[in-house]
C-alpha cells in the first residue's frame, strides 16, 4: 500500500487535516457497511469485526465517514466531563520507517455536553454501534475519580451502545493507578449501576505483569464487566528509539504487548469466557493483522496505526481479504 499523504506532513498538522482527506476518500467509497464475519453480542449487531479505535474521534465530530469507510463499529473519547486541552508541548510524533506513533495528548476533547449532542444528532442514521470511552478529567483526584465516570456514564446512557472505562493511558497522571483492585471495582461498579445496562468494558494497560493483568480482569469481572479492550499504549521503548521516555507508544512496537496480552486474557479467562467480549487493539497495520488477532481468539479488532500507516482503504481492503 502506498503510503497516505499526511506522511509528508509535521505529525501535528497531519492530525488535524487528517478529517478532511478521510471526508475525500469516504466520499468515493459505496455507502454500504462491508460485512464479514458479522454477530450480535448483547443485542448489538456487528457486521463486521473491525473498528477504530478510541483516539482517532475524540469528540464524535465524523461518525458516518467511519462508516461510509467501513467500520464495523465506531469508539469514540476518551471523553471526560469537561472540556480540556492536550498536555503542554510536544503531543504527537511518529517513525514511518518503523511503523510507530508515539503521543501525550493527555485526553484533549470538547467535553461531555458537545460530545454527547455529536452522537445524538448522527444517531439515527448510524448502523454501526458506537462505544463510549469514558476518563477523569486531569484536575479530578484520584480518590474522587468515580465521580467523573458515573457523571459520565449518567450523560451518554441514551446515546453509548456501551461504555469503555479508560483507566490505562499513561497520559493523565496516576491514571493507571486506578487499575488497582478497590478503585477499579468501585469504577467498574458505579459505571455499571448508571449505564441503563449497556454493557461496560474495560481498557487494560499492556505494561502490567500477567499476575496484576489477571487480577485486574477478575476484579472488573466480579463488578459487573462484561469485556475488556486489550490493549492502550505503552510505556516500553523498543531499542534505539528516539521518541522521549513519557507518553504512549503504539504501531508495530506494541504489537506483541497487545498479542501476550490477549493470548494470556483468554488462558485466564477458560470457561469464564462464554459471554465476554475481548477486544485486540495495538500494532494492528495491515488487513493480515485482523486476521491474525481473530485467530488468536479476539471476537472484535480495532486500529489507530493502521489508518496512519496503510490508509483510509483499510477497512475495506480488509473485508476483501477475508471475503476472497
Amino acid at each position: 500500500m502506498d503510503a497516505p499523504l499526511w506522511k509528508f506532513l509535521p505529525a501535528r498538522l497531519a492530525h488535524s487535516l487528517a478529517p478532511w482527506g478521510l471526508k475525500y476518500f469516504a466520499d468515493k467509497m459505496p455507502e454500504d457497511t462491508p460485512a464479514w464475519r458479522s454477530f450480535t453480542w448483547k443485542g448489538l449487531h456487528f457486521a463486521n469485526r473491525l473498528g477504530i479505535a478510541g483516539g482517532l474521534d475524540k469528540n464524535a465530530s465524523h461518525l458516518t465517514l467511519w462508516q461510509r469507510l467501513g467500520v464495523g463499529f465506531i469508539e469514540i473519547g476518551t471523553v471526560t466531563p469537561y472540556a480540556q486541552s492536550a498536555n503542554r508541548g510536544k503531543i504527537l510524533d511518529r517513525d514511518w520507517d518503523q511503523k510507530n506513533l508515539w503521543n501525550k495528548m493527555g485526553f484533549p476533547n470538547h467535553g461531555s455536553d458537545e460530545i454527547y449532542f455529536n452522537i445524538l444528532n448522527e444517531k439515527s442514521s448510524l448502523k454501526v454501534p458506537i462505544f463510549v470511552n469514558i476518563g477523569k478529567n486531569r484536575s479530578r483526584p484520584n480518590d474522587e475519580a468515580e465521580l467523573d465516570y458515573q457523571y459520565l456514564a449518567d450523560r451518554f446512557s441514551k446515546a453509548a451502545d456501551a461504555f469503555v472505562i479508560n483507566v490505562s493511558s499513561p497520559n493523565t497522571q496516576g491514571l493507571r493507578d486506578l487499575q488497582s483492585e478497590e478503585t477499579l471495582g468501585r469504577l467498574v461498579s458505579v459505571v455499571q449501576q448508571r449505564a441503563a445496562g449497556k454493557p461496560v468494558l474495560v481498557k487494560l494497560s499492556p505494561d502490567m505483569t500477567e499476575e496484576a493483568l489477571h487480577a485486574s480482569i477478575d476484579t472488573a469481572l466480579r463488578y459487573g464487566a462484561e469485556g475488556f479492550v486489550l490493549t492502550n499504549t505503552t510505556l516500553s521503548r523498543p531499542p534505539n528509539c528516539t521518541f522521549p521516555k513519557e507518553g504512549g507508544l503504539s504501531g508495530q512496537s506494541l504489537a506483541d504487548l497487545s498479542r501476550k496480552n490477549l493470548k494470556s486474557a483468554i488462558s485466564h479467562l477458560g470457561s469464564r469466557r462464554k459471554d465476554l467480549l475481548l477486544v485486540s487493539v495495538g500494532g494492528v497495520l495491515c488487513p493480515e493483522d485482523v486476521e491474525e488477532r481473530l485467530a488468536l481468539g479476539a471476537d472484535l479488532v480495532q486500529t489507530y496505526s493502521g489508518l496512519i500507516f496503510y490508509g483510509p482503504r483499510f477497512f475495506r481492503d480488509t473485508a476483501k481479504r477475508i471475503n476472497a
